[in-house]
């Protein structure tokens, strides 16, 4: 008897080369409370077992928590002082319904013309802007780290291995001074 995996959750026991049964396992999303109890517990040196069995699960769910940054407890998440708040999300949000120009909208918020134009636009225009989308949505925008621009970008990918090939210095001789 064998088990496989499909990739999706699912356990494929194999028994004389031929699949027999699938047992779904549905994957937890662990909440922020449940991921600093899991960080307290590992940090006093309890074993992943012991600290699935608080949650019903196996080990190597827990295991992929604490394995995804090395197992070091990640920094608690903070929102930047800089950044909008949910509150003047709202009153972006009141001020777009209420037919506001954007300018107006900065002078209450005391802030930029072009912060409040770049949320807007940033989070579905002037007829879908939604406070509390728009408020998740920078919040994961903000996650870090953050994949590489090449990586996500196959055009501009393409445009930057073309300059670097065209770009490539001349060979020695190319460079050598006539007559030397």
């Amino acid at each position: 008897m064998a088990v496989g995996s499909t990739g999706d959750c699912n356990a494929v026991i194999f028994i004389r080369g031929e699949s027999v049964a699938m047992k779904r396992r549905k994957r937890i999303n662990y909440t922020v409370e449940q991921r600093s109890l899991m960080w307290d517990r590992y940090q006093k040196g309890e074993s992943l077992a012991d600290i699935s069995r608080l949650f019903g699960r196996f080990h190597s769910s827990i295991e992929r928590v604490i394995a995804k940054t090395g197992g070091i407890r990640p920094p608690e998440r903070k929102r930047p002082s800089n950044c909008l708040l949910p509150s003047e999300r709202e009153e972006i949000s009141r001020g777009l319904v209420a037919k506001e120009n954007m300018r107006s909208i900065a002078v209450c918020l005391s802030r930029s013309p072009s912060t409040i134009s770049r949320e807007i636009n940033r989070n579905g225009g002037c007829h879908d802007y939604g406070a509390s989308k728009a408020d998740k949505a920078a919040w994961e925008r903000a996650k870090r780290p953050k994949p590489c621009k090449l990586l996500c970008n196959k055009p501009l990918s393409r445009i930057v291995d073309a300059v670097r090939i065209s770009e490539r210095p001349a060979s020695v001789e190319d460079r050598a001074i006539p007559g030397h």
